[in-house]
């Protein structure tokens, strides 16, 4: 089949007009760190004034993990450093 009313470059243009990508629009937390509307502030973790997420909780988790690859990396005879010098290349 063939279009019967090709649309012309001006038109195209106009409906295309909107379908721009914007940049991401930041909110300022009170703790003075950029966040992203209607989420808890990942500095701080508060949300609307109420802390939300626990964040030293989560970075004492982070860190026993991390203690507890390295030692069972160590254990099974791996070296870490080798691990680390490894994920650079």
């Amino acid at each position: 089949m063939v279009v019967r009313m090709r649309a012309n470059r001006s038109k195209t243009g106009m409906r295309r007009s909107h379908a721009a990508i914007s940049g991401t629009r930041l909110s300022r937390c009170e703790c003075g760190a950029n966040r992203i509307p209607h989420r808890a502030c990942a500095a701080c973790g508060k949300y609307n004034g109420n802390v939300i997420i626990d964040i030293v909780a989560r970075t004492e988790r982070e860190q026993r993990r991390t203690k507890r690859h390295e030692k069972e990396l160590k254990e099974s005879g791996k070296d870490v450093k080798e691990k680390e010098t490894s994920e650079k290349t």
